[in-house]
């Protein structure tokens, strides 16, 4: 059942008719909640997982080539189209308490805390959008996120790693960024989608793979300092100007419920530093029913609000 205002959107842009119906395709009929042709990343084998958040395997692939990064290059399917198809699909019912979960993105904080649609116990979860905001109102530098994962590897020597570094998602930083300004802002996905730019595929793409190259030469900075194995992925891809399935329409962002290749095929890139790590599981401490607090909350609503995914 759609709702009265997701008609009125399809009438003003038929192109959100013709999504609708690729999701249809994908998701059966609206069934499934998340691919359920991907992986379940916590059964891998790793000691650290680095996430980069909308992370195409085909520009990752080429920049890791670029600048030789250390280890080899596999793909995964996600299973997720978008953050939180991933998270749904990836942490939802589970006890996770050999795990810290280093996030630059509140999209844990929105499925667990404001639509309870996630429940998961992991060790603990580190926050950095709490208090190291540095791109705009919302964003977070690899080289913050990169920090703050070093600082929890020696808090937590005995523990899995995840760190979910927000690029090559928007905030676009870079110098078509600095180029752009706000015309390739928050909304740039939307506004391509609804031909409401003037912006062309060619500055966004620019855009994107800046984002996207200076996160990995940020990873390929932190590798050396990461013992174990670490793996680097994506929870899902991005579409930028490409064709969809079945029906061929130009699409952009990552909508949920569409599991094509840009979309759900990611970057699985392995590199073992010296010895693994002993992983022990103790007591989950980090949960947010014991966080919560109404300064976090106004945090994380603000954040979200920027990203577009609550209303102002």
């Amino acid at each position: 059942m759609y709702s009265v205002s997701q008609v009125k959107r399809g009438f003003k842009n038929p192109k959100q008719i013709l999504r609708e119906v690729n999701r249809l395709y994908y998701t059966n009929g609206r069934r499934y909640g998340y691919n359920r042709r991907g992986i379940n990343v916590f059964e891998e084998d790793w000691d650290n997982l680095i996430i980069l958040d909308a992370c195409r395997f085909d520009t990752f692939a080429e920049i890791a080539a670029e600048i030789d990064l250390p280890g080899h290059l596999e793909s995964r399917q996600s299973r997720g189209a978008c953050t939180m198809e991933f998270l749904r699909g990836n942490v939802d019912g589970q006890t996770l308490d050999d795990t810290v979960y280093v996030s630059g993105t509140t999209m844990m904080y929105r499925e667990s805390v404001f639509k309870d649609q996630l429940t998961v116990d992991f060790h603990d979860i580190v926050d950095v959008w709490e208090d190291s905001i540095d791109v705009g109102e919302w964003g977070i530098r690899p080289a913050t996120m990169a920090a703050e994962t070093r600082d929890v590897l020696d808090q937590y020597p005995n523990k899995r790693i995840v760190a979910h570094f927000i690029q090559p998602h928007i905030p676009f930083i870079g110098e078509t960024a600095d180029e752009y300004g706000d015309a390739i802002g928050n909304t740039i996905w939307r506004d391509c989608f609804d031909r409401s730019t003037d912006v062309s595929d060619d500055v966004i793409r620019r855009a994107y793979r800046e984002n996207a190259e200076i996160v990995v030469q940020e990873v390929k900075s932190l590798l050396a300092e990461l013992p174990g194995k670490t793996v680097i992925t994506a929870d899902h891809g991005q579409y930028l100007g490409d064709r969809s399935f079945p029906i061929p329409i130009k699409e952009y962002g990552h909508p949920n419920g569409i599991y094509s290749d840009a979309l759900v095929k990611v970057p699985w890139h392995v590199y073992t530093n010296g010895e693994r790590r002993e992983i022990v599981a103790e007591d989950t401490g980090g949960t947010y029913d014991q966080r919560q607090t109404d300064d976090l909350d106004e945090k994380a609503r603000n954040h979200l609000q920027e990203l577009g995914y609550l209303e102002s």
